[in-house]
């Protein structure tokens, strides 16, 4: 791959690490926003909500839009509706007579950069002259764990050194990341998934393949099965466990985003040397024991170290579907990933409000609401199973 276009590969990782920053950082601060604006845990899960509510309506949207516009100026437009969201994440709950309200607005800005970066990101990458796309998209997802990481580590760092009331300023250090790729974006070269003169797979093509819905209920499930536990993994170790804030964000969601990565890294790596299909199968069973160590367990390192199997379980579900469905549908174009990311995010959004309108009605309590979780590996390793009869069709 020319030098120039390993710039590009770099710039969309990048990318992913600022989809990390719109989808973690803000659950990092639940319990400081319940405390300072008085905010009840259903208006909480409303923010984990509307994030990827609107992030799924982004994606809907763009798959009519993206390719007349052009990905580099999706692309632009993307990083800027991320940095935009997290500079008013502390500025509009002090403008607003609502703090909550401020703060959706806020979680609802980012969350259009988000969507966007979630259909963009893969189809950049697909479209690069790279030799093994499987390896290529694993190593791509692998980025958001690591931003993921790097959220937690850093936030936890600054909060222990500086407070955490003084999370506005983190903010706005956050939003430099966005700021920065937006510039590189603007110069770096692009190529496109399909030839010039050459149409891509339209929405009514899609619609008459049953792969494609297949498909959809995995990406679903597959990110249900991650946000499930992600969105809430600092505020389980905090109040579930009885633990720090400094010590639930280290061994909560930044010990799953570790172990998330590693399983994406190691993949991107070996990946050529697995039966994908079955790869998934065994990760959603990991998944189900995961969900159930974590909320079964009367011990809390044990409850802890199930976070971590989570993790490394849910690794390859996202873009392994998201390979299935390129060798699957080839020809699907922008309109696939538009609609498969669409999946996910209604996937992100579902999971930890099921969780946590569980958790609210057996007070509070958040291991029931993990425990009712186990739905969604089981409905992923269903619809993997149901792909190898419907693939060539």
């Amino acid at each position: 791959m020319k030098q120039t276009y390993t710039r590009t590969l770099i710039a969309c990782y990048t990318g992913y690490v600022v989809q990390a920053i719109v989808n973690n950082f803000a659950p990092l601060l639940f319990l400081t926003f319940q405390s300072t604006y008085n905010i009840s845990m259903g208006k909480i899960t409303l923010l984990i909500s509307i994030n990827f509510i609107i992030q799924l309506m982004t994606d809907f949207l763009s798959a009519g839009f993206i390719d007349r516009i052009g990905y580099r100026a999706s692309m632009i437009i993307a990083h800027a509706a991320s940095a935009a969201g997290l500079i008013c994440l502390p500025i509009l709950p002090e403008l607003l007579p609502d703090p909550s309200a401020g703060l959706l607005i806020a979680v609802g800005i980012y969350a259009v950069g988000g969507g966007l970066l979630e259909v963009l990101v893969s189809p950049v990458v697909e479209a690069l002259p790279t030799k093994n796309k499987e390896k290529t998209m694993s190593m791509l997802h692998s980025f958001y764990c690591w931003g993921h990481m790097a959220v937690v580590l850093l936030s936890t760092v600054f909060f222990a050194l500086f407070g955490v009331d003084n999370w506005r300023i983190m903010a706005v250090i956050w939003a430099l990341v966005p700021l920065y790729n937006l510039f590189v974006f603007r110069k770096v070269p692009m190529c496109t998934l399909t030839e010039e003169g050459e149409k891509g797979m339209s929405f009514a093509d899609l619609v008459r393949r049953p792969a494609f819905w297949i498909l959809m209920v995995i990406m679903v499930c597959a990110g249900a099965s991650e946000q499930a536990v992600s969105q809430w993994a600092s505020t389980f170790a905090e109040q579930g466990l009885g633990v720090s804030k400094t010590i639930g964000d280290l061994t909560g969601p930044m010990f799953f985003a570790v172990c998330m990565g590693s399983s994406r890294l190691l993949y991107g790596l070996y990946g050529e040397k697995l039966n994908l299909k079955r790869a998934m199968i065994l990760s959603g069973i990991l998944c189900i024991f995961a969900y159930c160590m974590i909320s079964l367990s009367p011990q809390p390192a044990l409850s802890l170290l199930g976070c971590g199997i989570c993790g490394f379980s849910v690794g390859i579900m996202w873009p392994g579907a998201f390979s299935i469905g390129a060798a699957a549908l080839k020809g699907g174009g922008t309109v696939m990933f538009a609609f498969f990311a669409l999946a996910g995010d209604l996937g992100c959004s579902s999971g930890p409000a099921y969780v946590g309108l569980i958790a609210e009605h057996a007070g509070n309590n958040l291991k029931a609401g993990i425990q009712w979780a186990v739905i969604f590996p089981l409905l992923l390793m269903l619809g993997v199973m149901m792909i190898r009869k419907s693939y060539d069709k």
